[in-house]
């Protein structure tokens, strides 16, 4: 599916998800009080009529005038009398807290839920788009679609929740004359749990942070460089940047958000220049770079990007927090839907803001030096990519340091001349932190400045004579500091990988795999206990036999006042037809519960991954004679 289609598919997809979060409940909740309501209305008046027909001491005129009455004040209204003469009647079929007073109150709660939701979605549709009219319009509308979805959002997680607890108790109720105790329990912990945390979520103080792995170049250990940035910025006319952060990301950029760069926190114009990139651009491509960076300064992009970026993460942090707490899901869609409408805005201006960017810079340098810029930076960060990929997938441990650094500088000019480099360049992106950045063809066109693909590989493959990388005298230092750090959890993240990956078969393999996936032991009553390992489940009760994990298609786990069960559910079936089951007994687990769910998932989760990877890769080794 294309780009485009999925987007589409995705937005459509959140929007029925919103419709049922925010209506499913409160329409369920109107249909059943409607229902109701009529159905007591034509049996309160039927039983009426009856006995006015057959009371003896009323008249004719009598009669017919009571019927006229009780026909013109049905029960289902009585809450809404208000005429004096209509006194007595409300208060003796609308006491309060009687069943007619609730489902009066429900139905109306139902009503006024609904048209709350339709309101939110229609604020959702109408701040979204005006944030597609200008920047300062975009950010007044986000400040106020922030407060007043989140707000909302939790009135409406208070509103079902209340809904959810009142139909546990009334449907049953009311169709089959009984209640149950349990029902109104689950249904009240798991609203008053969802209301909690809304609103708990809503007043708390999210994290916001914003860490750049590098390090400061100080003016004296860069002089020419930062002469170079202050020449250029009085060129773009805006103020220089206050500090210079190196490292060894694919990427520049700036900002003006606070930062923290090694635990020390940043105010003010940052810029980042990457190390490895400045080494494969010369000095006027590396200032096209700098200029079209020096370029989203002059233009406000990073005030204004400043300002947002922590509301937005605030948002987005808050909107996937609904998500995990059970009926808090009833806001998370809404949410969902509007940062969505928002992030097609965002992404219209970031494009805008980088061919204008790119106009600057190729004014500034040539045309030629941002194109080619462009196109190294794509290079070196696909390459890399493939590079550390490879290096990821591979299933043996790696010991020591990996080289990724040596490994993509000696083998980038070869990767330049492969027919995988040109396809790679055909739809390749320039990496941003911040921005969605256009396609590299789009650029070009831009700023009137083709190059065809058949020219890729040897602009890539030249060798700059200067760069500014030279000039940088502790860059070898930090380089060598950032990879050795970054190489470490690489290694670590990979062994985390193989922990998954290994069934294990080999004792290599198993120690890998214990390490991350030791043997967790639970005590039980009477002296037993059951063990969970990375090939299973081993109870200890008599006549227990171990449950490898390949025996396990289902886990339920049943809670009981005379001792909790584990219900595995087996691949196979029994003689007499059904899945076969085996019950484990858990009694005495007592406050082990949770840790003991939550160890079973993970180790049970490890062993399915571990047997889709083998499958894959027998899958690749079949397909791949036949590719040969």
């Amino acid at each position: 599916m294309a780009p485009a289609q999925t987007i589409r598919a995705d937005l459509l997809r959140v929007f029925f998800l919103t419709l049922v979060s925010l209506f499913a409940i409160p329409a369920a909740t109107l249909l059943f009080t409607e229902y109701a309501l009529r159905s007591q209305d034509t049996t309160f008046l039927q039983s009426v009529e009856r006995r006015i027909a057959a009371d003896t001491r009323l008249s004719a005129s009598d009669k017919a005038e009571t019927t006229a009455f009780y026909r013109s004040h049905p029960l289902s209204k009585a809450c809404d009398a208000t005429a004096a003469e209509d006194k007595d009647f409300h208060d003796k079929v609308c006491s309060p807290y009687s069943m007619q007073w609730q489902f009066h109150w429900a139905d109306r709660a139902a009503i006024w839920t609904i048209v709350l939701g339709a309101a939110l979605l229609a604020a959702a549709l109408v701040l979204g788009a005006l944030a597609f009219a200008n920047r300062g319009l975009r950010y007044a509308s986000f400040v106020a679609g922030w407060r007043l979805m989140t707000v909302s959002s939790a009135v409406e997680v208070v509103l079902q929740g209340a809904m959810v607890v009142w139909l546990s108790f009334w449907l049953t109720a009311y169709f089959w004359h009984s209640y149950y105790i349990k029902l109104i329990a689950i249904a009240g912990i798991a609203a008053a749990a969802a209301v909690f945390y809304a609103v708990y979520t809503l007043f708390k103080t999210l994290p916001s942070g914003n860490e750049i792995e590098g390090e400061l170049i100080a003016e004296a250990d860069a002089p020419r460089l930062w002469e170079r940035i202050r020449q250029l910025a009085g060129r773009v006319q805006t103020a220089p940047p206050d500090q210079i952060v190196a490292g060894i990301d694919t990427n520049f950029f700036v900002t003006e958000a606070p930062c923290e760069v090694r635990g020390r926190t940043l105010n003010g114009r940052t810029l980042f220049v990457s190390i490895p990139l400045l080494r494969v651009l010369d000095q006027t491509e590396a200032d096209a770079v700098l200029a079209h960076e020096l370029a989203h300064l002059g233009g406000g992009d990073t005030r204004s990007s400043a300002a947002l970026g922590p509301k937005l993460l605030q948002f987005d942090q808050y909107t996937w927090k609904m998500r995990g707490a059970g009926l808090t899901i009833v806001a998370h869609y809404l949410l969902r839907l509007y940062r969505m409408i928002f992030a097609f805005a965002l992404a219209r201006d970031s494009r805008e803001r980088e061919y204008k960017a790119d106009r600057v810079a190729a004014g500034l340098t040539a045309p030629s030096a941002i194109v080619q810029s462009l196109i190294k930076i794509s290079a070196y960060a696909s390459y890399r990519n493939d590079v550390e990929q490879k290096l990821f997938e591979q299933n043996r441990q790696h010991d020591g340091a990996l080289g990724i650094a040596g490994f993509v500088a000696a083998g980038l000019p070869p990767y330049a001349g492969s027919d995988a480099f040109i396809e790679a360049m055909k739809t390749a992106d320039v990496p941003h932190p911040y921005d969605t950045h256009p396609p590299l063809l789009e650029r070009m066109r831009n700023v009137g400045h083709h190059v065809p693909e058949s020219a890729y590989g040897a602009i890539v493959a030249t060798a700059p004579q200067a760069s500014w990388a030279d000039f940088i005298e502790t860059a070898a230092a930090i380089e060598q500091r950032m990879w050795s750090e970054y190489e470490q959890r690489f290694v670590e993240n990979h062994e985390l990988s193989l922990a998954y990956r290994y069934e294990p078969a080999t004792e290599e393999e198993r120690a890998v795999v214990l390490r991350h996936f030791p043997p967790i032991g639970f005590a039980l009553k009477n002296g037993n206990r059951i063990d969970i390992s990375y090939s299973g489940l081993h109870p200890s009760a008599d006549g227990a036999s171990p449950i490898p994990w390949d025996e396990v298609k289902g886990l339920t786990y049943k809670d009981s006042s005379f001792g909790d069960t584990l219900i595995v559910t087996h691949p196979d079936k029994r003689k007499l037809g059904g899945a076969r089951t085996t019950k484990v007994k858990l009694g005495g687990l007592g406050k082990q519960k949770e840790h003991f769910k939550a160890a079973v998932g993970h180790y049970w989760q490890r062993h399915q991954i571990m047997r889709a990877q083998q499958q894959h890769q027998q899958q690749q080794e079949q397909e791949q004679p036949a590719l040969q």
